[in-house]
């Protein structure tokens, strides 16, 4: 399974880390990316990280405000969000890819943290 933590209620222009570590999974062999999902709103993946050769992606929502990091000696994967906006509010979560690209689909997710941002 992958938990997700670290979300909670912050200030308009606040940062926080979000955590997702593997339990029973081992997260260095697979790409692993997180997705927000907002009420209403269709899923949105805004970052991922390969395990192979290090690439990131992320969306031009929140390019240059999130940043996506790995440590797989403690099979975590971690997202630093920075100059958190309203348009932030959701519950994020994090999904291990089908393999070591990006571009792959999903196969497993956390339950999800919510990130509350207040104006």
């Amino acid at each position: 399974q992958l938990q997700a933590s670290g979300g909670g209620l912050v200030q308009a222009g606040g940062s926080l880390t979000l955590s997702c570590v593997g339990s029973g999974l081992t997260l260095a062999y697979y790409a692993i990316g997180w997705s927000r999902q907002a009420p209403g709103r269709e899923p949105e993946e805004v970052a991922c990280i390969s395990n192979k050769d290090g690439s990131l992606i992320y969306p031009h929502s929140v390019k240059g405000r999130f940043t996506i990091s790995r440590d797989d000696a403690k099979n975590t994967v971690y997202l630093q969000m920075n100059n958190l906006t309203h348009e932030d509010t959701a519950t994020y979560y994090c999904a291990r890819k089908l393999g070591s690209n990006c571009h792959l689909g999903d196969d497993r997710w956390g339950q999800g943290t919510l990130v509350t941002v207040s104006s």
